[in-house]
């Protein structure tokens, strides 16, 4: 005890001089707060002092650089005004040239007016051309009446033709109407016939299981009649009474299978008679769209045949329309019963393919009923195989039963089974019906969306067509007026992205440090996201193989009962063999008495159910084994796709990791990188930082000689600053008049290029008229021959020759028109080039006052940019200064931190060896 106490002595004098430690080391901390304080405090105001000394420092600098920079600038208005004049002098050339250009423009018109006074001459001997080929004409379009009145003729039986088509067609689409009804029905009566015979057969197949069972059991009886011969009299008459009503059942079983196999046959035939009928509808409905292909393409040709026709009387019209306007109405008469006979062409088309669009429903309707039948009977022959299978398993199973009881409730049993089989059959048929209607139906919506769609497209074409015109012409003109913009503003971006450009870089290197934070913070969520989806997956793997465990151990346990179950059944059933034997042995002992045929009777019986027990409950055990083995399949086709997921999961998450992996690589070495230019940045900090206390060292001797010259520095600045406001305001004045100027030429050249197409269209005018008028003079100079060669039809002649006259009369006086607009859009064109010439003028002096208002605002800018990146790079050599401060303050708290963990450490350490020490 003694011990003890010294020992807790000891403990709690460490324990003591521990929390002086520790008392010290909080002394020490916040002594070392205290300083840090002090630390930011000098630091602020050594910032204040280095502010003022750069201010300082930018004045004395402005005053220097000012000199130079004027002279600068001097030398650059003089280079800008040089190429200005250059500018202008090409400007000069350009339009000189445009205006030689418009002078031979006119020189050529001059020479076609004189050559159009020639035309003139020769249109006189065109003219009596004319009056020769009048009378040829005339013939001509007798000769061109007569054609029309037979292409009527023929457009009339053409017409008649097209009637009696579409009079076949509605009665080729009633037909086929009727032939879609038709097989409609016979669709139906065969799904009737399908499914009385599915009822037949369940009917014969249960017919043919009571006979099995019957002369099994007549088997039996005469098996117990041949023992019992010796028995009463009593068994006699049960045994004949027996015996007629076995024949019974077989007459009334055989009567049935007679009746049974006559329905199938008749039902066989009806099925036969339903498909060659559905056949011959199909020939004839194939028949019908290869009739109808061939009068499509008579009517196309014809068709063909009357657009050429068509062509041809159109193309003579177009020549006779110049010498006669009689024909033209008769030509349109003929054009609109062509456009009728393609409308109506183009109507028959579209019912050709609706009626084709229904013979292919119809066909793929037809193919589906066949498949189905195909599966049907497929259906059919599995469940007779399966029938065949249980009536086999029936017949060993009833070999080895004694009593009609538990066969009629088997039978019945399994009765309802196959009724209950035959209700899930037409349950599901009844499905697949409804589903075929609703697909039906979901077709005839498709197919009139799809028509409906059409329409919207065709009509959403053409707006889009319009719209991309629009689109064109507005993009021209933004084009047009965004280039004028562009021009204008790109002096304005220039200066904005030098700004933009130095606070960018500002904002750029203070972001940095705040992203290499944030990538630090991203990639331990990344790590830690990374482990939870790895635990998460271990969880669910271990859960999937305990539920795989449990199902196995549950397998293996209703495997065990089912193999005690089976032996249980060979006991029993070993037990029965050795009661019959000893039933027979006593059978033959007995006489004719008849009393222990009873009591054998009742231990039989008693027996026969204790085996059907036996048997009932090997069968719960039997279906409990097929549920435990298909849960069992179940849960290893779960597991193994279970695990081909997992596997699947695992691949692609460590494909991802393995990315991840990269990424976060990649990220590393970027940031080490990073890190590497901001240890470099550093580095020429420091450097610049000593620099910068040597020139401090410096400076403060010049401050107080610059503090003199700091007060005319201000009075400068004052000056320059009202110097400023005044360029600026010259500057705004200048940019106003120049986008006057602007919208003066804009206007001016939007009226030049009218002048010009106007110019362009008269041009187009005059050559046709040139045209026009030789052609006027060939005609006349070979109707003049004609009439001298010819006397006859000199009146005609003499109507036409008037109305030539007067045509060249109305041309000449169009001639005299147009050389008067020529004049009048000579006179303009000469005032616009005046306008224009003005406005150059103008334009140039205003260009030079613009410029020596914007070489005075680069000046001032320049000025702004200059102490701009003096106060950057003070701002930078202050941000460095307390970047060292924070680090050498960083470095001392890390330093004490790692102190502190280390003694708490120590402290870990000597507790439990005190308390060890303690417990000895």
């Amino acid at each position: 005890m003694e011990e003890e106490e010294e020992r807790n002595q000891g403990l709690q004098n460490e324990k003591k001089k521990m929390q002086s430690h520790i008392q010290d080391l909080e002394e020490q901390l916040d002594e070392e707060e205290a300083a840090r304080q002090k630390l930011q405090l000098e630091k602020v105001t050594a910032e204040s002092k280095i502010k003022k000394m750069e201010e300082d420092i930018l004045v004395l600098e402005d005053q220097n650089s000012k000199f130079i920079k004027e002279k600068k600038l001097t030398e650059e208005r003089i280079a800008e005004c040089t190429s200005q004049l250059a500018e202008e002098e090409e400007k000069a050339k350009n339009l000189a040239k445009l205006k030689n250009k418009q002078e031979m423009m006119i020189t050529d018109l001059e020479e076609r007016l004189k050559k159009e006074e020639k035309t003139r001459q020769e249109l006189e001997k065109a003219k009596r051309k004319l009056d020769g080929e009048t009378s040829d004409l005339q013939d001509q379009i007798a000769e061109l009446q007569a054609q029309i009145e037979e292409l009527k003729l023929q457009l009339a039986k053409k017409e008649e033709e097209l009637q009696a088509a579409l009079a076949r067609g509605d009665e080729e689409v009633a037909q086929k109407n009727n032939g879609l009804k038709q097989v409609r029905e016979l669709q139906a009566q065969i799904g009737e016939l399908q499914e009385d015979l599915e009822s037949e057969k369940t009917s014969r197949n249960k017919a043919e299981k009571q006979k099995r069972d019957l002369s099994e059991e007549l088997e039996a009886l005469k098996t117990e009649l041949e023992d019992t011969l010796d028995t009463t009299a009593a068994q006699q008459e049960l045994r004949t009474k027996r015996e007629q009503e076995v024949a019974e059942l077989k007459k009334s079983i055989e009567e049935e299978s007679r009746n049974h196999e006559a329905q199938i046959q008749d039902m066989r035939q009806r099925q036969a008679m339903a498909l060659e009928e559905v056949s011959e509808q199909l020939e004839q409905a194939k028949r019908f769209k290869v009739n109808l292909e061939k009068n499509k393409q008579s009517l196309e040709s014809d068709n063909k045949e009357l657009a050429g026709e068509v062509k041809t009387l159109q193309q003579m019209k177009a020549e006779s329309e110049h010498k006669r306007k009689k024909m033209e109405g008769q030509v349109q008469e003929l054009q609109a019963k062509a456009l009728e006979g393609d409308r109506l062409r183009a109507e028959m088309v579209d019912k050709t393919t609706k009626l084709q669009n229904e013979l292919e429903n119809v066909s793929t309707l037809l193919e589906e009923a066949e498949k189905k039948g195909i599966k049907l009977g497929k259906e059919v022959a599995g469940l007779e195989s399966q029938l065949q299978d249980t009536q086999e398993l029936l017949q060993e199973e009833t070999r080895q039963k004694l009593n009609l009881s538990s066969r009629i409730r088997q039978l019945e049993e399994e009765k309802n089974n196959l009724q209950e089989q035959q209700e899930e059959e037409e349950e599901a048929k009844k499905g697949l019906e409804k589903q075929i209607l609703t697909l039906q139906a979901q077709l005839a919506e498709a197919k009139k969306k799809v028509d409906d769609d059409v329409g919207t497209i065709e009509g959403l074409e053409e707006v889009k067509k319009k719209l991309l015109k629009d689109m064109e012409g507005l993009g021209q003109r933004l084009e047009e007026k965004g280039i004028a913009y562009d021009k204008l503003e790109k002096t304005k971006n220039r200066l904005q992205q030098e700004l933009d450009d130095l606070m960018v870089d500002l904002d750029h290197q203070r972001q940095i440090v705040s992203n290499l934070e944030k990538k630090q913070k991203k990639f331990d969520q990344l790590l830690a996201e990374e482990k939870n989806i790895c635990a998460r997956h271990a969880e669910e793997r271990d859960r999937a193989e305990a539920d795989a465990r449990e199902k196995e151990t549950k397998a293996l346990s209703l495997a065990r009962a089912l193999e005690e179950a089976l032996e249980g059944r060979d006991e029993f059933e070993r037990l029965n063999k050795q009661l019959r034997a000893e039933m027979e042995d006593l059978m033959s002992s007995k006489d004719d008495v008849g009393k222990n045929v009873h009591e054998l009777e009742k231990s039989k019986r008693t027996l026969e159910q204790q085996v059907e027990e036996m048997r009932t409950q090997l069968e719960e055990l039997e279906d409990e084994l097929q549920g435990t083995e298909d849960a069992k399949l179940r849960l290893e086709v779960n597991m193994q796709a279970m695990k081909a997921q997992f596997e699947r999961d695992l691949q692609t998450r460590d494909e991802q990791n393995e990315e991840k992996k990269r990424s976060l690589v990649k990220q590393v070495r970027e940031l080490e990188a990073e890190l590497e230019d901001e240890r470099k940045q550093r580095a020429l900090a420091v450097a610049v930082k000593k620099k910068l206390e040597m020139d401090m060292k410096d400076m403060e001797s010049q401050i107080e000689a610059s503090n003199k010259g700091r007060e005319d520095a201000i009075k400068q600045l004052r000056k320059l600053q009202a110097q400023m406001k005044d360029y600026q305001r010259e500057l705004e004045e200048a940019r106003a008049s120049r986008d006057d100027i602007f919208a003066q030429s804009k206007e001016n050249e939007k009226k030049l290029k009218g002048l010009e197409a106007e110019i362009l269209q008269l041009q187009e005018e005059l050559a046709a008229s040139e045209r026009s008028r030789r052609h006027a003079e060939q005609e006349r100079d070979e109707l003049s021959d004609e009439i001298s060669n010819s006397t006859s039809g000199k009146s005609a002649l003499l109507d036409e020759k008037r109305r030539l006259e007067g045509r060249i009369a109305q041309l000449e006086e169009e001639l005299e028109e147009e050389q008067s607009n020529m004049e009048l859009l000579n006179d303009r064109f000469r005032k616009t080039t005046l306008q224009v010439d003005t406005l150059n003028s103008e334009l140039a002096a205003e260009r030079s006052s613009a410029q020596k208002s914007e070489n005075a605002r680069q000046q001032l800018e320049r000025q702004n940019k200059e102490l701009k990146a003096k106060l950057q790079e003070l701002e930078g050599t202050v941000k460095s200064k307390f970047k060292a401060t924070i680090a050498t303050l960083e470095s001392k708290i890390s330093q004490l931190e790692e102190q502190l963990e280390q003694e708490a450490k120590l402290v870990h350490r000597l507790l439990p060896f005190n308390v060890g020490h303690a417990g000895g």
